[in-house]
Parts: C-alpha cells; sequence; structure tokens
C-alpha cells in the first residue's frame, strides 16, 4: 500500500461502471486497515446496487470506518449525503479512501466537498481506474473523454491512472498487457505521470507489464458478470 500510494492520507477512487473502482476502493481500505485507522467514505450516488457500502460489516470488523449517503441501498433514488462525511477532514486517520461514482454525474458528489480537498490537496490522490474491456473505456479517445468529465464537475485533477483491465475469469496476460499499454497512452496524453496495474496476483505474476502492480481479491461480482438464462 505505502510502496505505491505513500503516506498520502486521502485517496479518491473513480471510474466508470464495470471499471473495478469499488473493488479497487475495498482492497485499498483493508490494506489500510493493516497499516492504520481507515475510513471507506462510499460516494457512489449513481449505481444503488454495486457499492462498498454493501460490504460494510466486513469492513467493520476489519476495523474499518464506513460512511455512505443516507438512504444508499434502498429505494430512494437520490441518496442524500450526510453531514457526517465532511468529518473525514476533521477526524484523524491514516487514510481515508473515497469510492466515488465514476461519471460525471457521480463525480459532481466529488465537486461538492472541493474547498475541504483543495485545502488538503498535498495530501490527496485521485485515481482514474479503467478497464478497457469494458464497451466506454476500449478506446482512448472514450478515456480521456470520461477523464475530462470526471475532472470539470469533481473539480479535482487526476494523479493516477490504475489499469485495471480485466474480464472476470476470461482474464488473460494478454488483455493487461494491451490494457497496460491504452493505460500509458492515455497517460501521457494527460500528463498524469504514474501509472500502477490491478489484478488478482496469478494473473499478474504471468504478465510482462512496466508498472508497478496492484494485488487485489475479489469482493463483489458485477451483474454484468452474473450469467443469465
Amino acid at each position: 500500500m505505502r510502496e505505491i500510494f505513500g503516506e498520502t492520507r486521502f485517496l479518491v477512487v473513480t471510474g466508470n461502471y464495470g471499471s473495478g473502482k469499488t473493488e479497487i476502493s475495498l482492497n485499498l481500505a483493508l490494506k489500510a486497515s493493516d497499516e492504520g485507522k481507515t475510513t471507506l467514505v462510499d460516494l457512489d450516488i449513481v449505481n444503488p446496487y454495486f457499492r462498498s457500502g454493501e460490504k460494510a460489516d466486513e469492513l467493520k470488523k476489519a476495523g474499518i470506518r464506513v460512511l455512505m449517503p443516507t438512504y444508499a441501498m434502498t429505494t430512494v433514488d437520490i441518496p442524500a449525503l450526510p453531514a457526517e462525511i465532511q468529518s473525514v477532514f476533521e477526524v484523524p486517520s491514516d487514510r481515508v479512501i473515497f469510492d466515488v461514482g465514476g461519471d460525471d454525474t457521480g463525480a459532481a458528489a466529488l465537486g461538492r466537498y472541493y474547498p475541504s480537498f483543495m485545502k488538503h490537496r498535498e495530501d490527496t490522490l485521485a485515481a482514474l481506474v479503467v478497464n478497457c474491456m469494458r464497451p466506454l473505456t476500449m478506446e482512448d479517445a472514450d478515456i480521456l473523454d470520461l477523464a475530462e468529465r470526471i475532472r470539470k464537475r469533481g473539480r479535482l485533477e487526476i494523479d493516477i491512472l490504475i489499469n485495471n483491465t480485466n474480464l472476470a475469469d476470461e482474464t488473460t496476460p494478454m488483455m493487461i498487457e494491451n490494457g497496460e499499454k491504452t493505460v500509458l497512452r492515455c497517460a501521457e496524453k494527460m500528463g498524469v505521470k504514474r501509472v500502477i496495474t490491478a489484478g488478482k496476483t496469478d494473473i499478474l505474476n504471468r504478465c510482462r507489464l512496466q508498472t508497478p502492480l496492484l494485488s487485489i481479491e475479489r469482493y463483489m461480482v458485477p451483474e454484468w458478470m452474473v450469467f443469465q438464462e
């Protein structure tokens, strides 16, 4: 964890639906909890079902403080952001991870905390998770467009791109390697200097990659992976 993200206190993780940004957020929170006091803020107001808050009980057992929008995972259409979320900028915590909705609508929730992030900007890293096997992020132009929309609405520059290219159990080393090439090209065009690649340890060990690696476990299964007759 620290070898990749250093001592940064706030980590903002965003990405389009199917990118794996919630999986990344869960893994980062659990890794960080081994190193100190950790808070996970579920700021995904776009997807009411596939969200880090679903694992709140498991996270709390690991000693992780979990905050999420009021009415999250209920039938209410628009969750409200509780005042308690603002407290993460004042209450001591070794690491705070924000799981943010991955389009410009989701980034609007991030923009609400812009003054607080700017106050702590040197202690904040914003990461965009990219899965090049998903329809809306297969091409450079689509990834760059998504990143720009998130930047404008969230008002936070992206510091890191995370290559999380995968097709669940059908993932091959070539997919990840090609994804890395795509993400590296986009990083260069965006002026982003840091790129890492995430994936399950067994397949990462079979890849030939240039970027630092983040080994993750799978805690959630998205709807598009579920077999339907």
